[in-house]
């Protein structure tokens, strides 16, 4: 394994114990950490992500560490993530998943999923 995949994988790990699941900011903001929430891989790893929700909308989605191709996870940053911007949060899983990075598409939309599930259930 490189350093670079070494360096990444431990920055998920120390990750994974120091965030919590969720936070509420001012104005009824909310922001959910997958993480710990869902191991579904994508090509090569997990993918967790940053949801940031503000009235049941997403307002924001960004991708944590993972160890998945560079060349693709950056199609699924620049054209995925934000598909789900505005959306109702409910509605995330309508999103379809990019072709040529299904595999990372489909973990995403699975954090996405899960991301919804612990909102709705702890907020």
């Amino acid at each position: 394994m490189c350093a670079l995949a070494v360096s990444v994988a431990a920055m998920a790990q120390e990750q994974k114990k120091e965030e919590p699941v969720m936070t509420k900011e001012k104005g009824g903001v909310y922001i959910i950490n997958t993480t710990t929430l869902c191991d579904t891989k994508g090509y090569k790893s997990p993918t967790p992500l940053k949801v940031t929700v503000k009235k049941d909308k997403v307002e924001s989605v960004e991708a944590l560490p993972n160890m998945e191709t560079p060349k693709y996870f950056r199609r699924i940053s620049e054209e995925l993530l934000p598909k789900f911007v505005g959306m109702k949060f409910e509605e995330s899983e309508k999103v379809d998943a990019l072709t040529g990075a299904t595999k990372s598409s489909n973990a995403v939309k699975a954090n996405m999923k899960a991301a919804y599930d612990y909102y709705k259930k702890n907020k």
